[in-house]
């Protein structure tokens, strides 16, 4: 099984900044955690705080990989082009979120990729990222 998480904005910057929303931990030193655990997976990354970059790689895989976990950060809820791109693409994608964006300002309780995923996991910290792989291999 192949599954690639392609992260977007700022989600390099994790264990640097706004530490109670998004923790301590680098998203570097967090997937070698995941790739220790699910050792079956062929599980790859991807983070660009480009939108035409993400649509790229999207497109790139969206035919070819068995799940996208997507975290397209602040894009999710002002991208049409990025939830074109996961519509246009036969892989299925788990949008992804680590704060509940929800619970945050309004304008982050639209999100122009979940009309098109196969679900949405948010608030759960970094292991939105292990809901999401699990919700590939179950």
């Amino acid at each position: 099984m192949k599954i690639i998480i392609i992260n977007g904005p700022n989600i390099n910057l994790l264990g640097k900044r706004e530490k109670g929303i998004y923790g301590k931990k680098s998203f570097d030193d967090f997937f070698v955690e995941l790739q220790f655990k699910f050792r079956e997976i062929e599980l790859t990354h991807f983070q660009s705080n480009v939108e035409g970059e993400i649509i790229n790689k999207i497109q790139e895989i969206g035919y070819f990989y068995d799940g996208i976990i997507l975290n397209a950060a602040a894009y999710t809820h002002t991208s049409v082009a990025i939830g074109d791109a996961v519509k246009a693409i036969s892989t299925p994608v788990v949008e992804v979120h680590i704060s509940n964006t929800f619970s945050r300002e309004d304008f982050r309780h639209i999100s122009f990729i979940a009309p098109n995923a196969k679900g949405v996991i948010a608030g759960f910290g970094l292991q939105s990222y292990e809901l999401a792989i699990i919700s590939f291999i179950k």
